[in-house]
């Protein structure tokens, strides 16, 4: 590797420091993993497919390598950096001597052209080629897309010829999608122009990141699961009468759709593998939001992961109320995995930001601001070790203007609730910056633990919204609107509500509104509607102003973004 004190610059210029000149080959980092050749289906020099022949292989041949899942806090527009500090810590274990592997999302188009940036992390603490992970890679959000949309598309062809199934055009809930940040598709009206042209109903689009098909991908087990789970997709409902039952859910087995929808996401089921700029195998495949889905990587990806290394570095999206609690409820509760540790990423401009402070201060030393805002680090923290029973330390994602008092009050507010804190320096200096980071990393990998999830599925709808709202978010209570009351009762009635949940909510708040700030109280969760994703396996609660689909910032940053006559990349990031 070069070396990293004598070059800094952007997350791109950095990236393009190392890859393609400095870069392993792809089939050397997959020597690195232990995978055989095999099983490696090239896309070019630097990154790959991994068939899932490879777990069928080693089931049951090779004990599982430790899971510790990368979270953070409420995300402020001063940053945390929980990639970044994935990336970081899996390199820090490498460099202490253990056999480590990174298991990251794939990122969106939609927030890489937007404001949020890329999902490949930063400085040096990257995983390359960045240009390409964060632009298509392998395609795997486009074939998404694709069976999303083949599927919306024979449901209006079955509607258009003649309708032997009976579905009520006004009570279809199948929309189509884009990869892309784009208010102006979150409602349309289609099938205009006549007969000729399909039967008029109003629609919308939802962004590749909150189909469920999306969701259905991560958590498949195989490819058999993933049609399966495809079938199960309830996309509308007949016309009913009392006297004929009422009206019935349609599914896409019903539609015969699911078997072509499988074949078109084969690839896409393969986990994708890459390397960090320090040449440490990643795997990088799925990618829900976890603010209007599940937050996690591919469980097939995770599985091999483990199967691959002694430890696997994992993260889950947004803050730990949204992507951790996911991560812990929803993939862990069906892939049965038990993580050994959690990582909560803060940093001090971020906790300050919280505090109230505005972004001119962010640089100053303020300790009255900070004190302020670490309520919302400490509420974290305890879910994460008494809700969930799991260990944890708080990393420190450290700025050059962090003053010695500020690090200090964190530390000993850490250490109150029994949890140590470790600065990280990963955005500077790689995996050196995480060292101390891993070393206690792999400190709590050894204590026991006694995980729990936060709700039972056999509890109602309304219970499991319940033990989220006051065990996680901290509300007095749940206010549970009459369109969620009347979804709620339909989902019983059809006997899908023993499943988990997962919360539709802002990312900024523990609340369901953005601007409270820190660790509110005395506030109660709105239930605005309630969603069954038959085929994923669970309900999606939806919560205050969430929208499936985002829209670009008054500058996007596809402003930035170039192209030059040679094909290097510039702007981005």
């Amino acid at each position: 590797m070069l070396d990293i004190k004598k070059f800094s610059g952007s997350d791109i210029e950095i990236a393009q420091t190392v890859y393609p000149e400095h870069a392993l080959h792809i089939k050397d980092v997959a020597k690195k993993a232990d995978i055989p050749e095999e099983f490696i289906e090239y896309y070019g020099k630097y990154k790959a497919k991994v068939d899932f022949g490879f777990l069928k292989q080693n089931q049951g041949k090779k004990k599982d390598g430790k899971l510790i899942l990368v979270t953070a806090i409420n995300p402020t527009p001063a940053g945390e950096g929980k990639t970044t500090t994935t990336v970081g810590v899996a390199d820090g274990l490498s460099l202490i001597g253990k056999k480590t592997l990174v298991a990251i999302r794939e990122p969106s188009l939609g927030p890489v052209f937007g404001v949020k940036g890329g999902a490949a992390g930063g400085g040096w603490a990257q995983v390359i080629p960045m240009e390409d992970i964060n632009l298509h890679f392998t395609g795997d959000f486009h074939a998404i897309g694709a069976a999303n949309n083949l599927l919306a598309a024979m449901i209006d062809n079955h509607i258009y010829q003649q309708n032997k199934l009976n579905l009520d055009p006004r009570k279809i809930i199948w929309r189509r999608c884009i990869d892309m940040n784009d208010r102006q598709l979150r409602f349309v009206t289609d099938g205009l122009g006549g007969g000729a042209n399909g039967f008029p109903r109003e629609d919308g689009f939802d962004i590749t990141a909150a189909s469920e098909i999306m969701a259905i991908l991560c958590l498949a087990s195989d490819i058999d699961d993933l049609k399966n789970r495809l079938g199960r997709i309830i996309v509308g409902y007949t016309y009913g009468k009392k006297s004929d039952g009422g009206e019935q859910p349609v599914t896409a087995d019903q539609l015969n759709a699911h078997g072509a929808m499988a074949a078109l996401l084969k690839d896409a089921l393969k986990p994708n593998l890459a390397q960090t700029l320090e040449g440490n195998p990643a795997l990088i495949h799925g990618g829900p939001f976890a603010n209007i889905a599940h937050g996690c990587n591919s469980i097939m990806a995770t599985r091999i992961a483990l199967k691959c290394a002694d430890y696997v570095v994992t993260e889950a999206g947004f803050g730990a109320d949204l992507g951790a609690e996911k991560f812990l409820d929803i993939k862990c509760r069906f892939a049965g995995f038990k993580p050994s540790a959690v990582v909560i990423v803060a940093t001090i401009r971020a906790l300050k930001s919280h505090g109230g402070a505005g972004k001119a201060d962010l640089e100053k030393e303020n300790i009255e601001l900070l004190e302020k805002g670490l309520p919302n680090l400490l509420q974290h923290v305890e879910n994460i070790t008494q809700v969930y029973k799991l260990p944890a330390i708080v990393a420190i994602n450290a700025f050059p203007k962090d003053t010695k008092a500020e690090l200090e009050l964190v530390e000993k507010k850490c250490r109150e609730l029994g949890v140590n804190a470790a600065i990280s320096e990963v955005w500077a200096k790689g995996g050196e910056g995480g060292v101390k980071l891993a070393e206690e990393v792999v400190r709590l990998c050894e204590q026991p633990n006694n995980f729990e999830f936060a709700y039972d599925v056999n509890l109602s709808i309304e219970e499991k919204i319940e033990a989220v709202a006051k065990k996680i978010y901290r509300a007095d209570g749940v206010v549970i609107m009459r369109d969620a009351q009347k979804h709620i009762k339909q989902i019983e009635k059809l006997g899908l509500d023993k499943v988990p949940i997962c919360m539709a909510k802002t990312q900024y708040s523990f609340s369901d509104d953005a601007l409270l700030l820190g660790a509110p109280r005395g506030w109660r969760l709105t239930v605005r509607d309630v969603k069954i994703s038959a085929g994923a396996g669970f309900i999606v609660v939806f919560t205050g102003e969430i929208m499936t689909m985002p829209g670009l910032p008054p500058v996007p940053a596809a402003e930035k973004i170039d192209i030059d006559s040679a094909g290097k990349i510039s702007g981005l990031f």
